[in-house]
């Protein structure tokens, strides 16, 4: 069967679309920037991609006609203050192009909307919901509480609470209940939905055995890392302190941790389990599903993470508008040196970041981030995915991977911390030789003043740098 997939470079896309193959069917992968899909080798030749926009319904024109299925994965709760309005265009101009095509059936990973009072995250996703389920096809949404594996947006933000907070003063809301639900789980639910005329016209909660607290979620994890921590709850923060809170503490950015908080005071707990039963599923524990993630972890094969979404720095962007870096207008700091070993200067560049750090001046690197995270800007909390491969349009600490080609022996980076400007960082090697060049364009006084203000740190900072990644060892 042919299926279309939207969000293909989505933390569930990613993970759906080799279960899609593997299952025989022939997958659309929708995509905003096909320069940033980078697909397994091993199914390359089993998919064909269009690049198209739901804002945009003159780009939803490449749909095929003769598609059976399709797959709404999008959401965009931490994109823009707005989101509510975006997402529903965006449902409603998918569910226009899709009145052109043949499509069977239709599947929408939705939230558990069980409560008459919904935060705004919630009711975006009911929303959603009934206008795709307007369509003249058959419809299945399946709706969704908290998402644990490794890389998900609620796994991150646990992860970040317990392991770097021995204590915890916290809001009332730790004590709302929930039914989290491992990610292998909502992608079996997900790929035995599809064209199940069991499933057709209907809508399912998905999750795992355990109703539990946030704060019972929080000790358990702190359980299977064998950590002891001790949470305090008092009724006295604010929404938009807790927000706040969760922004500094862990690795969301404000947006997302402003949607999460208010969400979190909304039950999300599954009426039954009716889906379990009809595709003979039995899900994780949560215990289990902790597990397996850090399983995936250890094993460096995280196949998806949040914070690689382009919403992760607040950013709508595609890689064709920064990929040219510029020189007209622009501070430029170039470097080059001879490199001793190629191999081993190459390696050093491709783990660079994250927990390796950038070789000099580490804590200069960590003062930029924090003062960046205090402004707003994503700091260096979002480290990098995998510690030994760099993709294209993947984060990197607070740069975007904008052209990596390790046998061309180059690698391109755009800032997204919060800048009176725009900055690239490049790395080439080419004749034996390492060239290292930030660029600057800076946007009135403010960023002029800015380059001239930091220019004293690139001088040791940047040396330091290119030295270390030219060293034999």
């Amino acid at each position: 069967m042919k299926i279309v997939l939207t969000g293909a470079t989505g933390y569930i896309g990613k993970r759906i679309l080799p279960a899609l193959i593997e299952a025989g069917h022939d997958v659309i992968c929708c995509v905003r920037d096909a320069k940033r899909f980078h697909p397994p080798a091993s199914i390359q030749d089993k998919i064909s991609i269009i690049e198209m926009d739901l804002l945009d319904p003159k780009s939803l024109e490449k749909i095929p006609k003769d598609i059976d299925g399709a797959y709404y994965l999008v959401h965009s709760m931490s994109a823009s203050s707005d989101y509510e309005t975006l997402e529903q265009q965006s449902a409603t101009n998918f569910c226009a192009a899709l009145e052109k095509t043949n499509i069977q059936h239709v599947v929408y990973l939705s939230g558990i909307v069980n409560e008459s009072d919904l935060s705004a995250h919630l009711s975006s996703r009911k929303n959603v919901e009934e206008i795709l389920a307007k369509g003249k096809y058959h419809f299945t949404a399946l709706r969704a509480g908290i998402i644990i594996g490794s890389g998900s947006a609620s796994f991150e933000i646990i992860r970040d609470l317990v392991e770097k907070l021995p204590y915890m003063i916290t809001p009332k809301w730790l004590l709302t209940k929930c039914q989290p639900i491992g990610v292998t789980d909502v992608i079996t639910f997900l790929t035995k939905t599809i064209f199940n005329p069991k499933t057709f016209d209907q809508n399912f909660d998905i999750g795992g055995p355990d109703i539990l607290t946030y704060k019972e979620m929080l000790l358990e994890f702190a359980n299977v890392r064998n950590l002891k921590r001790t949470i305090i709850i008092v009724p006295v923060m604010t929404p938009k302190l807790s927000s706040y809170w969760l922004y500094f503490v862990t690795s969301t950015t404000y947006k997302l941790a402003t949607a999460l908080v208010d969400s979190m005071k909304v039950e999300v707990v599954c009426r039954n389990h009716d889906l379990n039963t009809i595709l003979e599923i039995k899900a994780l524990t949560y215990r289990q599903a902790l597990k397996k993630a850090f399983l995936k972890i250890d094993s460096n094969s995280i196949v998806s993470s949040w914070k690689d979404a382009y919403a992760s720095s607040g950013n709508n962007m595609l890689i064709s508008d920064f990929i040219n870096v510029p020189s007209h207008g622009c501070f430029i700091d170039h470097r080059e040196k001879v490199i001793k070993n190629k191999l081993v200067t190459i390696n050093k560049i491709w783990s660079i970041g994250g927990t390796n750090g950038w070789y000099y001046g580490n804590w200069l690197w960590k003062s930029r981030g924090f003062m960046d995270k205090i402004v707003g800007g994503v700091g260096l909390r979002r480290g990098r995915t995998n510690i030994n491969a760099l993709n294209v349009g993947d984060a990197l600490d607070f740069w975007r991977i904008l052209y990596a080609d390790k046998e061309e022996g180059r690698l391109l980076l755009y800032a997204e911390m919060k800048l009176p400007g725009e900055a690239w960082l490049e790395f080439k090697i080419k004749d034996n030789k390492l060239t290292q060049t930030a660029t600057f364009r800076p946007l009135g006084l403010a960023g002029r003043l800015y380059w001239y203000a930091v220019l004293p740190f690139h001088g040791f900072i940047f040396k330091g740098m290119l030295d270390a990644l030219t060293k034999e060892n």
